[in-house]
């Protein structure tokens, strides 16, 4: 099936001579969800914001749905809905008319019962006559979120859409995106909480100095990247690993009352047999032991320290 959005060899510099992205190739999948992980500066916001039209690349191509981005600007643009970082929004509009307007920037006729649907999805029917200055931070972020469905985008980016927001948005927000993904809705979002990726992503790609480090499957990066951690409790503190075990990879927690092995489980042979027995072995006894498999904050992490 050929890509909703194929982006080849895309890189920007700017006036000032720095590269934003350098060279950057990604393939995006109708219907998936993509997370876009890299530290602040890496190159997240330039890389959507010129896939949107907003800025332009200093070499490289996008087509979306087979068309490009700057030759076929309005066909491709009206594919694509938008929430940026910032909010930008009339301060003086309704949220109806703000939300209709935007509709109608992309060329689309109007249609009220879609603006409902919209609203009332993102608990927005109540403010409807309300004006955007009225509203809460949180109300304003739902606003942004009903400007970029007004005109039904096929596509979605989220650019850090859950930033300063509560716990109860954020909860609604990814139920949406759920929903929008079961519908076809392409989204590709960009997000400092890992640990949403981590739950939503159907694919991870990583920017880090305006290089695309990698895209993987989400379950395959944790499988091939992850480790775990066996963690043993001691029936009595030490001061140290006994010599004998400097065969295993163990750490010792600050206290001595724990040992920390830790181990590939892709491996055929984990070592942890041996381990036990050796234990045995200098007379090292636990009491309880319990495993931990790496978080995608882990991985993410350990990613960014070899790029740097």
């Amino acid at each position: 099936m050929q890509p909703i959005i194929s982006i080849s060899g895309l890189s920007k510099t700017y006036a000032s001579g720095f590269s934003a992205l350098k060279g950057v190739d990604l393939e995006i999948r109708r219907g998936e969800i993509l997370a876009l992980l890299g530290p602040n500066g890496a190159g997240k916001t330039t890389l959507i914001s010129i896939v949107c039209g907003i800025v332009n690349p200093s070499g490289g191509t996008v087509t979306v749905d087979g068309r490009d981005h700057i030759k076929h600007y309005r066909e491709a643009r009206s594919m694509i809905g938008l929430v940026p970082q910032e909010l930008t929004t009339d301060a003086f509009e309704t949220v109806w008319a703000t939300v209709s307007h935007s509709r109608g920037l992309f060329g689309k006729k109007p249609n009220p019962a879609h603006i409902e649907k919209v609203l009332k999805d993102l608990t927005l029917w109540d403010k409807k006559d309300s004006k955007i200055m009225q509203l809460s931070g949180g109300m304003k972020r739902r606003v942004m979120i009903a400007k970029a469905l007004s005109h039904e985008p096929r596509i979605l980016f989220l650019d850090e859409p859950t930033a300063g927001v509560d716990v109860e948005l954020r909860k609604e927000m990814w139920a949406l995106v759920r929903r929008l993904r079961a519908a076809g809705v392409t989204i590709i979002l960009t997000t400092h909480y890992i640990a949403e990726a981590e739950e939503m992503a159907d694919r991870i790609g990583v920017i880090h100095k305006g290089q695309l480090i990698l895209v993987e499957e989400k379950s395959e990066l944790m499988r091939k990247l992850g480790s775990k951690q066996l963690t043993l409790q001691l029936q009595e503190p030490l001061a140290a690993v006994p010599p004998e075990l400097a065969g295993h990879q163990l750490a010792l927690s600050d206290d001595g009352s724990a040992m920390v092995y830790t181990y590939d489980a892709r491996a055929e042979r984990t070592g942890i047999s041996n381990l036990l027995a050796d234990l045995g072995k200098v007379g090292v006894r636990f009491k309880d032991l319990q495993t931990k498999e790496s978080s995608l904050e882990e991985i993410f992490v350990g990613l960014v320290r070899e790029g740097q």
